[in-house]
């Protein structure tokens, strides 16, 4: 029946109310946000006050587009050292010598062992290596990461296969947005979009950043943080890596890595108690507190590299044992430098060196456009629609207007709870949202004609138009709630925007146009007790 009770009216009311004041904060600036916020007297409750807002995209308020690339040379060269050093160990664990020692090949390695018996007992080991190559949909392959050949001189190869170097770039890949995301995210930015591209490329796009040499330093360093000590002279197992402090200078660094950053559980920037100099203060897990203590009790008086993507960026000398599973890194830091750095560490290593090879600002000019441009196409479909249902529907057409601009409300208060980004496809999700909310009050509207021609009362048309045309409106509305979810789950970046702001589109449809417009309509029949309808 069109009888709705005092309390559902109130309740319904309420509900419209809390859902359009939520969209408020959406039309101010940040800074008027804030300014609004400081006027409240102390004793008011801030938590009442709605301050979220909805995040404009790159493509309205400008900002900046990075694309990277794996450096598959760098992997490879990465990958085959890590070999090397796998290769060592399995020697070291079966007692077997490697004549003339690990030759490093381009792709791989080489050992030369004459002794058939050792060559016996060190293959088993070596084929341990090559594991089987796995795709995230189909499973395993049938392909190896290593193949491994073996001579009659004694001669054993190790190489890098292509499947196996396909397998490890898209890995680096899945593992770097993840990264990307986390070092994003410990910056503040906003509704970052970070998406992959082909096989072995990132595509990251920040709203409102405007310094991308800055977001370039962030994104593309690797951060892979080591510590090793320092070696007196060049020589085996030693590396030559330049040095931050002596600029052009090179430094003898051990191999043998003592702790690194993949045991740390936190850094933060600091300030140096005595020279107040901007540093970074870390923190180990029980692993690395364990490791990190160790290596300092054995190495009391000598000097630590602080290792930084293959640059020494600091070289304390070790006074006394540091078993606590703290400890600071200084380097002549700015504090925009130190701070950096903390977010590095605290997002991880990447984990493979990308090369940035697109960047674009796009400035907010064009944004402005777009807006402008976004604003001009929903004024006039918002207008189109509501003369259409004024002029076709009289009365009932007024009461579908006031239930559309609800609809549009809703949608933007709903987005400014999510903290959605609004860009252009998601404006084009709104306007075709528009029409198809008025769409289910015309099936009512057309319904209750039809029930009134055949003989039904008034109250009875109306009654009959709302039943009777619910479940078409269930039908149609589900219908594209399924096609807008396929294209949430499947799309990407705009894609994805359009089919947020459609899937809330038919949510709030349901709420406006069959409760709003149903109570609307009960409060016109109580009151004005009409005998036909008014179109």
């Amino acid at each position: 029946m069109l009888r709705f009770s005092r309390s559902k009216i109130v309740a319904t009311l309420a509900v419209i109310l809390v859902g359009l004041s939520l969209a408020v904060p959406s039309f101010f600036s940040a800074e008027q946000r804030k300014g609004f916020m400081a006027s409240l007297p102390g004793w008011f409750p801030a938590w009442i006050v709605p301050t979220r807002a909805i995040v404009l995209g790159l493509d309205l308020q400008g900002g900046s587009q990075l694309l990277l690339e794996v450096d598959q040379n760098e992997l490879v060269a990465s990958q085959a050292k890590a070999l090397r050093d796998d290769v060592r160990r399995i020697l070291q664990q079966e007692g077997v010598r490697a004549e003339g020692g690990i030759g490093l090949q381009q792709r791989g390695v080489q050992i030369r062992v004459p002794d058939a018996a050792g060559r016996a007992k060190l293959m088993p080991k070596l084929q341990e290596l090559a594991q089987p190559v796995s795709n995230p949909l189909v499973g395993q392959t049938g392909g190896r990461t290593i193949e491994i050949a073996e001579q009659p001189d004694g001669l054993v190869r190790l190489s890098l296969t292509d499947a196996g170097i396909n397998e490890r770039t898209r890995r680096a890949v899945t593992q770097g947005i993840e990264v990307i995301r986390r070092r994003l995210d410990s910056t503040g930015t906003t509704e970052p979009s970070i998406q992959q591209q082909g096989a072995d490329r990132i595509l990251i796009q920040v709203p409102g950043e405007q310094n991308p040499e800055r977001l370039e330093k962030i994104l593309g360093s690797t951060a892979k943080l080591e510590f090793r000590m320092l070696s007196d002279s060049a020589g085996g197992d030693v590396d030559m890596l330049p040095s931050k402090d002596e600029k052009g200078a090179k430094v003898p660094v051990e191999r043998r890595i003592m702790a690194d950053g993949g045991d740390l559980t936190d850094a933060q920037p600091a300030f140096d108690q005595q020279s107040h100099e901007p540093m970074v203060s870390f923190k180990f897990n029980l692993k690395g507190a364990q490791r990190f203590g160790q290596a300092t009790s054995e190495n009391v008086g000598r000097r630590m590299a602080i290792v930084l993507d293959n640059e020494v960026i600091s070289a304390p000398v070790i006074r006394t044992a540091i078993t606590g599973g703290s400890g600071q890194i200084t380097g002549n830091f700015s504090v925009q430098q130190a701070n950096d750095l903390s977010v590095l560490l605290r997002a991880g290593a990447l984990p493979a060196k990308f090369t940035v090879v697109e960047r674009r600002v796009v400035g907010p000019g064009l944004g402005r456009d777009s807006i402008e441009a976004g604003k001009l196409a929903t004024g006039v479909a918002a207008l189109l629609v509501v003369a259409f249902m004024f002029l076709t529907y009289g009365t009932f057409g007024f009461i579908a207007n006031i239930a559309l601009a609800v609809h549009v409300g809703l949608i933007l208060g709903l987005m400014s709870v999510l903290e959605a980004t609004m860009t252009l496809p998601g404006i084009a999700g709104i306007v075709l949202t528009i029409g198809t909310a008025v769409d289910s009050n015309v099936l009512i509207y057309e319904r209750m004609r039809e029930e009134h021609r055949a003989g039904r009362s008034l109250i009875s048309a109306l009654q009959a138009g709302f039943d009777r045309a619910f479940a078409t409106i269930i039908d149609s509305n589900s219908t594209m709630a399924i096609a807008a979810l396929i294209l949430f789950f499947l799309g990407s970046g705009p894609v994805k925007g359009f089919a947020v702001v459609f899937i809330l589109g038919i949510l709030t449809t349901v709420i406006t146009a069959v409760t709003l417009t149903r109570m609307m309509i009960a409060v016109w029949y109580t009151t004005f007790r009409p005998k036909a309808l008014p179109f």
